[in-house]
């Protein structure tokens, strides 16, 4: 990925960041080197491309979130750096064109600077977002939740292996064996790690709750935070939403849908480092919900904040379960 901060705040900053030197064996992250990898057309205006694809056939919300930022990064000094963004999913994406990413220098200031990003397909957009750029300031003024205590992701399967382990129980219905079929297929650029699983699948309602370790997949390495930024904002919007599920299982879902994503980023990271991903949903009604969630460095430290509601629209008599 160029860097997400090759130019600066009036288009003459300072050049490319070197990508980093790799350890011999490591493979460069695929968030790095295609997803988050924009074309630049004109001097505020980029072209992304699609990497995976959702079942849905829309495109994912956290590819369009993680290019975003890079198109306004891109807008900013070196020095600055993105504490927070704020962003609407207004039209459904196309997977089958790229996207146009249209940046507006809102405001430079001595502190905070904002840029204002426009994702545009056939000619109308189909999101829009507000990024805030700050320059370090130190502060005597600082607290912050404290982590869960949970078990370190070496002691924890991947998705991938639960997967594995629920296809070999003979007693799994066949439409959660399809389910789980598809998940297996996809190319997700992700490694997730589930916290406390089921011994096995089901789909019996639970606590709007979740845990589960996160880093994106290959080498990143030492670079521009803002880099980092971007892949957690593309990390952030998957399986967000499907909090707000898990008490309503036994519903089927008709149409789901980011409305709104927002980030604020509090503390230096490493995005191809685990983190542990804490999601909980306290509100869901009215055909949407809301979902809150938290990324751990493993240390301790709160490096990330979301908030995300969506529209979920379910058939009105839920349904009885076949197992």
């Amino acid at each position: 990925m160029a860097a997400p901060s090759d130019a600066g705040g009036g288009g003459a900053g300072p050049g490319p960041v070197r990508p980093p030197r790799l350890p011999p064996g490591d493979l460069r992250s695929v968030l790095i080197t295609s997803v988050l990898n924009l074309e630049r057309l004109e001097l505020d205006l980029f072209r992304g491309r699609h990497h995976w694809v959702p079942a849905t056939q829309r495109l994912f919300g956290g590819q369009i979130v993680g290019q975003a930022l890079v198109a306004a990064a891109r807008a900013v000094s070196r020095a600055e750096q993105v504490h927070s963004l704020h962003c609407y999913f207004v039209r459904a994406g196309d997977p089958k064109v790229p996207v146009l990413y249209q940046v507006e220098r809102t405001r430079t200031g001595k502190s905070f600077s904002v840029r204002s990003v426009k994702a545009i397909q056939h000619g109308q957009p189909i999101f829009t977002c507000q990024v805030s750029f700050q320059l370090t300031q130190e502060s005597p003024l600082q607290h912050q939740f404290t982590m869960p205590a949970v078990p370190p992701p070496e002691e924890l399967l991947t998705q991938e292996e639960l997967i594995q382990k629920f296809l070999q129980d003979p007693n799994l219905a066949e439409r959660y064996r399809k389910h789980l079929n598809k998940i297996q297929a996809e190319d997700v650029p992700i490694d997730i790690k589930p916290v406390n699983p089921p011994d096995v699948y089901c789909s019996e309602p639970q606590e709007p709750k979740q845990l589960f370790w996160v880093r994106a997949r290959g080498y990143i390495g030492e670079t521009d935070m803002k880099v980092h930024c971007c892949v957690a904002a593309y990390i952030s919007d998957y399986a967000f939403l499907g909090t707000a599920l898990l008490p309503h299982r036994l519903y089927r879902i008709k149409f789901m849908a980011s409305l709104d994503h927002s980030m604020w980023f509090h503390a230096p990271f490493r995005a191809d480092h685990w983190m542990l991903y804490e999601c909980e949903s306290p509100w869901a009604g009215g055909c949407r919900g809301l979902v809150q969630g938290r990324l751990w460095r493993r240390d301790g430290v709160l490096a990330v904040t979301c908030t995300q509601e969506g529209v979920i629209r379910v058939e009105q008599t839920p349904n009885q379960s076949k197992l």
